[in-house]
């Protein structure tokens, strides 16, 4: 039998992205906007040359057809400075070379540091509550009572992390959640590629029909000087039909491996791959649970409710779910009454177990680090928003969808994107005569679709926490982003003829 060739590996891939980024600063013309940012009660006014402190009003956001009210830069909604419109201009090259691309990982590696702590304490956190067995007693007990009912753990479980990434924007917090649902689906008897479409893809899914998100319908609308409930309706109805669309899809995949599991595409492209949590797969047995399982189960849904409350309600990100999570291994700690030097050994032993997954997200913000750096990444904006400006409306609607998919490969932060894009492309609406909001779910719809695929997203972490290749996601995921990419595509255009 031939062996089977296997792609590169994550970090590889994510190299050889940043060379080829690198090799486009030498050819695709160096250019700037001027930007616009919020210091100390005031406006900063940045050319390449000067900085000018301007009045804090609504009349300066005008007078330079920035059409967001004062309140998102004061309240750190927007976070980055802004392109302002009509500003772009050439600028000296600085073309990357191998240093650069060198450096570029470790500079994407700074400048994550807050995700890969993130990452590392999760980790840290895990290991802990896994040794306590409580996670283990947990799961068998729950896939005991499931049996007979594994299709509705898979609905109810997608629609509710779609509902997590449209409400608010879940994305790095869903990684927690491999650890806990990975034995559970495979103790019903799925595949690797369950889970992650579940977690992963329920959450990148919700980001496509944002429509509470603060970090990219919210921002992204105001930029582009709409109401972001202007569009709500569309986005709802967009999450029902997309997320009903994927539960079928990923059901009936379901199954085909639990009927078949020769069908399972990871065992047609990967082999036997392992998971670090496969020992549990034949362990759901009915086993009562003591009042210590029952008290470190509460404790650990209740932190992850305390984890989305916060990020809900009280404005928190990484540096303070960093903290809980550091706080309950801590208190669990206590709970089981865990040597200081055990402890230790066990959250450190976890951190480790994730710093593979820490690396690929530092390295993959070295490629926008890159184009950044090599001064093209508003270059990319200029022209490929002056080659729509002219085209119909429906062409026009099109066309930039599928340029905000492309961006993607390259930008995978929605808000990154929303500030950079929005105050731009947002601007060329009255002139092609669409809705501003269809500028806006052009972007949210682009993200979406490319972020099931996109190596700066979080796809490649995903995967190797499960230790399950691209190759195989992209055999599942591609006629699912077909019938996306139609689906979108209709909205799109149905939405640019409703005034």
């Amino acid at each position: 039998m031939a062996k089977k060739r296997k792609l590169f590996s994550p970090i590889t891939m994510l190299m050889i992205v940043i060379v080829f980024a690198a090799i486009a600063t030498w050819f695709v013309p160096a250019g700037k906007y001027n930007t616009l940012s919020y210091n100390d009660h005031n406006f900063k006014y940045s050319t390449d040359s000067s900085e000018v402190i301007l009045p804090f009003t609504k009349h300066t956001l005008d007078s330079l057809g920035i059409f967001i009210s004062p309140e998102k830069f004061s309240s750190g909604s927007i976070r980055k400075p802004v392109s302002v419109p009509g500003t772009f201009h050439l600028v000296h090259k600085n073309s990357q070379g191998a240093i650069d691309i060198l450096e570029a990982p470790l500079k994407g590696i700074t400048d994550a540091i807050e995700i890969i702590l993130f990452l590392l304490i999760i980790g840290g956190f895990m290991n802990v509550f896994h040794e306590t067995g409580a996670m283990v007693k947990g799961l068998t007990s729950l896939s005991y009572k499931m049996k007979g009912k594994e299709s509705w753990l898979i609905i109810i479980l997608t629609f509710l992390f779609s509902f997590a990434g449209a409400s608010y924007g879940m994305a790095e917090e869903a990684l927690v959640f491999y650890p806990v649902m990975v034995p559970l689906f495979l103790a019903a008897g799925y595949d690797l590629l369950v889970p992650v479409a579940v977690i992963f893809g329920g959450t990148n899914l919700g980001t496509l029909s944002s429509f509470t998100n603060p970090f990219s319908t919210i921002i992204a609308s105001n930029a582009a000087g709409v109401n972001w409930a202007d569009g709500l309706t569309e986005r709802v109805l967009m999450f029902l039909i997309s997320t009903a669309i994927m539960i079928w899809y990923l059901v009936r995949y379901a199954q085909k491996v639990k009927k078949d599991p020769s069908k399972s595409l990871v065992y047609k492209t990967d082999g036997n791959a392992m998971s670090p949590y496969e020992n549990i797969k034949s362990t759901a047995i009915a086993e009562p649970l003591s009042v210590r399982t029952k008290l470190l189960l509460i404790l650990f849904l209740a932190t992850f409710l305390t984890m989305i409350a916060g990020v809900v309600w009280f404005d928190w990100w990484l540096l303070e779910m960093s903290a809980l999570f550091l706080a309950v291994s801590i208190l669990i700690a206590v709970i089981t009454k865990t040597n200081e030097r055990k402890f230790l050994e066990q959250f450190i032993k976890g951190a480790e177990s994730l710093l593979a997954v820490a690396f690929i997200v530092g390295v993959a913000r070295g490629v926008t680090i890159v184009l950044n750096d090599g001064h093209i990444s508003d270059s990319i904006l200029f022209y490929s928003a002056k080659l729509v400006g002219g085209m119909p409306p429906s062409l026009f609607i099109i066309v930039l969808l599928l340029l905000f998919i492309i961006f993607t490969l390259f930008i995978s932060s929605s808000s990154g994107m929303a500030v950079l894009t929005m105050p731009i492309i947002g601007g060329l609406a009255v002139i092609v005569n669409v809705p501003g909001r269809e500028i806006v779910n052009a972007y949210l719809f682009g993200m979406g679709i490319m972020g099931f695929l996109t190596p700066t997203g979080l796809i490649l972490p995903s995967l190797a926490l499960v230790n399950v290749s691209l190759k195989a996601w992209w055999k599942f995921i591609y006629p699912f982003l077909i019938i996306l990419l139609v689906v979108c595509s209709l909205f799109l255009m149905i939405g640019i003829y409703i005034k």
